[in-house]
């Protein structure tokens, strides 16, 4: 580990944020690799092969018109009007039958001390439905944001930014979790504090070993790592048990 990841983790023992923003792909839900393998899918129908770790490499966190886009440029493909509608289509199909949550995060999300939401690069139907389908929906009512929202997407800060604005809270104060480097370059230029979550099946055969993520920030596999990091974020027994009796 690196001694600016350490001493990023000492300081995270005694840091209180007041608002905590989770991305939604690949953070509170395990869709990358769904995501990735679909893309390739419907490029090679088109023409293109190319390979997970280039979807990793370019593609990760950004929203699909930049990723149709940089596409276009990068191969000088003549991608079709419908391709965006085709992707999100059969996207969404498997997402009905193979779609899970990360492992723990409803545990994280029922003894969270403070307020929290999501900010995605995902389209508004896309993030409302993937929420639905595994359950988390519940937990962040109102109190989702997209890049849809705002004139720049990841790794600008300008989602996060926005976020912060209508939820009240000082950038300063504010926690993002991500588990891609546009995520987490856009927390840092927003002035956040980030936590970089690679426990997503994407991350798989890439992850050991990797106690900081790319840019220097504390990075961890598993949901139950997570107060350990953050102990502050822990809501009391005495008070998550005060609420039990009260339901």
């Amino acid at each position: 580990m690196s001694t600016h990841a350490r001493n990023q983790i000492t300081s995270l023992d005694r840091f209180r944020p007041e608002l905590v923003i989770f991305d939604c792909d690949g953070v509170l839900i395990d869709s990358e690799i769904i995501s990735a393998t679909t893309l390739m899918e419907l490029l090679e129908e088109h023409g293109l092969r190319i390979d997970l770790p280039h979807v990793q490499r370019n593609f990760l966190g950004r929203s699909f018109p930049t990723v149709a886009a940089s596409i276009r440029s990068d191969f000088q493909l003549d991608l079709p009007e419908s391709f965006e509608g085709e992707y999100r289509k059969r996207l969404l199909d498997r997402f009905e039958h193979d779609l899970r949550p990360t492992s723990g995060i409803e545990a994280v999300l029922d003894t969270i001390s403070v307020r929290y939401c999501v900010a995605t690069s995902s389209s508004p139907e896309r993030v409302r439905r993937s929420l639905r389908i595994v359950g988390l929906d519940r937990y962040f009512e109102n109190h989702t944001y997209t890049a849809s929202e705002v004139e720049n997407g990841k790794p600008a800060p300008d989602l996060f930014l926005h976020v912060a604005a209508c939820e009240g809270s000082d950038p300063a104060a504010c926690l993002v979790i991500e588990d891609s480097e546009p995520g987490v370059m856009a927390a840092h230029a927003a002035g956040m504090t980030v936590l970089r979550y690679v426990g997503g099946s994407h991350y798989d055969g890439v992850r050991s070993g990797r106690e900081s993520g790319d840019c220097g920030e504390p990075a961890f596999d598993s949901w139950t790592e997570f107060y350990d990091l953050v102990p502050a974020l822990k809501r009391p027994d005495d008070e998550r048990a005060a609420r039990g009796r009260q339901v």
